[in-house]
């Protein structure tokens, strides 16, 4: 496929929330989560790749191609799901705000059914690696963009997009990448952004060295 539009997301702080649950109870969350995000995706087209964990993936340009406007349509979902984690109560801890970070990248990939047993249908490329980046070192209630998918999302038009500036990618180099703040025609409420941009900008360098301390 020449271009689609890659999503990955996860739970900032799913590791502190699963030690304090007992393991049905995290079972009752993500399956509370997914149900609830699998109704959103019903309204784009957007295709559900996998879910690992509290990790979230998904594609928007194939299986079935869609023009340009896969960007389009994974950064309106990504709004979406933005919006319901507002609203998202967890069960056992209904004082706690469940925390998404999102990221996405726009390009090329390669998709096919891989294996005979439990069969499924797999994403490959560099664009896949890419996307994943955008997420892990993204921020929390934040959207998480790389430069192609930026350009994708300006020539759709609409989009409010903020520049992150240059950033350190691990296995990538110095990517400049941006935040999805929001679009036009999106009315729902969002949770509220990260103010302190620096802090924001240092999150993923910390979250590194410690991975470092710990290795």
């Amino acid at each position: 496929f020449e271009c689609v539009t890659i999503f990955f997301s996860d739970i900032v702080g799913f590791t502190n929330i699963s030690a304090a649950s007992t393991p049905m109870q995290v079972v009752d969350l993500l399956n509370d989560l997914y149900t609830c995000f699998d109704s959103i995706i019903d309204d784009h087209d957007v295709y559900k790749v996998e879910t690992i964990g509290d990790a979230y993936m998904c594609v928007s340009g194939l299986p079935i191609r869609n023009g340009n406007r896969h960007a389009g349509e994974i950064s309106m979902m990504a709004l979406s799901l933005l919006h319901a984690v507002t609203t998202f109560s967890i069960r056992h801890m209904p004082e706690q705000q469940l925390r998404l970070r999102i990221g996405l990248h726009t390009g090329p990939c390669v998709a096919g059914v891989v294996g005979l047993k439990m069969p499924r249908y797999c994403l490959f490329g560099d664009t896949v690696n890419t996307a994943s980046r955008m997420e892990s070192n993204g921020a929390a209630l934040r959207i998480h963009v790389s430069q192609a998918t930026q350009e994708a999302l300006v020539e759709l038009g609409g989009f409010q997009l903020d520049s992150r500036g240059s950033l350190e990618i691990k296995g990538k180099g110095i990517m400049e990448t941006f935040w999805v703040s929001g679009h036009d025609a999106f009315t729902k409420a969002l949770p509220d952004w990260q103010t302190d941009a620096q802090k924001a900008s240092l999150e993923p360098i910390a979250k590194e060295e410690k991975a470092s301390l710990l290795g």
